[in-house]
């Protein structure tokens, strides 16, 4: 059994943490970005397992609250910028969702940190990299999110 973890890491806990985040990313726009990442060989962190979906408003809340579930310590929700959304306007609803996400997670006790949404072109390879450091870099400030039980 496990049970949420609220004390940050330390320098040292940091470096040795490895978080898992899980990133749904939108077919024609930040998943076009996250393969140019990889074929222009940008580094960023290994810690991201990519699912393809075809636009970010198709993400459902429950497969974020899904994600954590089976262990992910962040959720990464990547979609097209505003106002070029494949299917005009599934961004706007990624966006809602992920308000109401944030406000759902802090009541149950996962701060909203380890839950992001950002629009991602399919030409800014280099933002996915950075967005991917960045998330990585907090979830290591934040430590894991389940603490095994002794």
């Amino acid at each position: 059994m496990s049970t949420h973890a609220k004390k940050e890491q330390g320098p040292e806990e940091e470096a040795l943490y490895e978080p898992r985040i899980v990133a749904f990313c939108c077919n024609w726009c930040s998943y076009a970005g996250a393969d140019l990442a990889g074929t222009t060989r940008i580094q960023y962190p290994p810690n991201v397992r990519i699912v393809r979906v075809m636009c970010s408003g198709r993400v459902d809340p429950a497969f974020v609250l899904k994600a954590f579930e089976l262990g992910a310590d962040g959720v990464l929700v990547a979609g097209c910028h505003p106002a070029d959304c494949h299917y005009i306007n599934g961004n706007e609803k990624a966006a809602m969702r992920g308000d109401f996400l944030s406000s759902f997670l802090e009541d149950a006790g996962i701060e909203s940190q380890r839950f992001r949404i950002e629009w991602i072109a399919g030409s800014e390879g280099q933002k996915f990299a950075k967005v991917v450091k960045d998330m990585v870099s907090e979830l290591q400030r934040l430590g894991p999110i389940y603490a095994e039980e002794g």
